[in-house]
């Protein structure tokens, strides 16, 4: 009785191949290391390895249909214009909405690529940012402030330290920033009364306005390197981030409100980040690294971190019958020797 139950889905994916000729169309996009097409011959890599421990129990010879895009593909898959394909597509609640998806396969990640910063230009950009000039602008208004003032008070009095004119507004810019700074040459000190008021008012107020402008000073130094930092998908929409289109990649960005500008390839994405044109590109963990190890892209880096698990799958039309049918023998060849020594090689 267990026999027959066992060899039902079987049984049943024979009739459905012998009503279809017995030709089973699969539908491939090349997306290393899962897909590579050979012009002329049959396809390889991981999910073509994965399909021919699956394929010894399909009763049909298979027909390879090569499309150009992620959206050619679904929409192929979407039209019934093949009966499966074996690339290596992330289950997502949208693409379930008109596909079918089998056990997955493979567990990935999406992860973020890129492009290596010389930390001394990168230390330099930060010094001559926006926000360390206005701090030290500001900085310098307060010193000028305060020497003026007490010019103000002893430049009739005292002139020989506080001279007149553009000479004696040097000597309170100088009084001033030697005051903030605790230094105390001891060559220039207030005379008059108004003069000592000013100076026991700066000499407190220099403790507290130094520690937070030298604070602001220190943040604007190092607020890019922070604002660089992406701990979660919301920290891209600061960024000019990108993927491919149509892409699970795709659709997360846009569920958080990132707007991704939109490549055709991972070639044409990374590339875009090599340019500048991009600051970080999300994709598929494992196809990014392929694509980094065989490509001579040396200023780019993929990120340690993952904005999230992705679960490949063979991918159907939906309501078709060969879900059921050939998920009993993916599930056999995930615990298959042969397909465990092709993950860890």
């Amino acid at each position: 009785m267990r026999k027959i139950l066992f060899l039902l889905p079987l049984l049943g994916m024979t009739f459905l191949l012998k009503a279809q000729d017995s030709a089973l169309t699969i539908g491939i996009r090349e997306s290393l290391p899962f897909v590579k097409t050979h012009p002329g011959e049959q396809p390889s890599g991981i999910s073509v390895n994965f399909w021919e421990l699956v394929d010894n129990n399909v009763p049909a010879r298979v027909i390879f249909k090569e499309y150009e895009s992620l959206h050619e593909l679904t929409s192929g898959l979407k039209n019934g214009e093949v009966d499966l394909s074996i690339n290596p597509l992330t289950v997502t609640d949208q693409r379930m909405q008109f596909l079918d998806f089998s056990q997955p396969y493979y567990i990935s990640g999406t992860a973020m690529v890129r492009k290596k910063q010389n930390i001394w230009f990168r230390f330099l950009a930060n010094v001559f940012s926006w926000r360390f000039f206005s701090a030290a602008a500001i900085l310098l208004g307060i010193i000028f402030l305060f020497g003026m003032l007490i010019w103000l008070f002893e430049r009739t009095k005292n002139q020989e330290q506080f001279h007149q004119g553009a000479r004696g507004l040097a000597d309170g810019f100088w009084w001033s920033a030697v005051t903030m700074t605790t230094v105390g040459y001891g060559d220039k000190a207030p005379q008059t009364r108004g003069g000592r008021i000013v100076g026991f008012i700066w000499m407190f107020a220099a403790i507290l306005m130094i520690s937070g402008l030298t604070a602001g000073i220190a943040s604007a130094l190092t607020v890019t390197t922070l604002e660089n930092t992406i701990q979660t998908v919301e920290d891209l929409k600061r960024f000019k981030t990108g993927t491919v289109g149509g892409s699970s990649s795709d659709s997360y960005l846009k569920l958080f409100s990132v707007e991704p500008r939109e490549y055709k390839t991972v070639k044409e994405g990374l590339q875009a980040v090599e340019d500048g044109e991009l600051d970080v590109f999300v994709y598929d963990r494992p196809i990014l690294e392929h694509y980094l190890a065989t490509h001579n892209l040396g200023k780019l880096f993929v990120l340690e971190k993952n904005l999230k698990t992705d679960y490949y799958s063979f991918s159907y039309p939906k309501g078709s019958p060969l879900r059921d049918a050939l998920d009993p023998h993916i599930v056999k060849a995930l615990k298959s020797q042969r397909w465990n020594e092709q993950l860890n090689q």
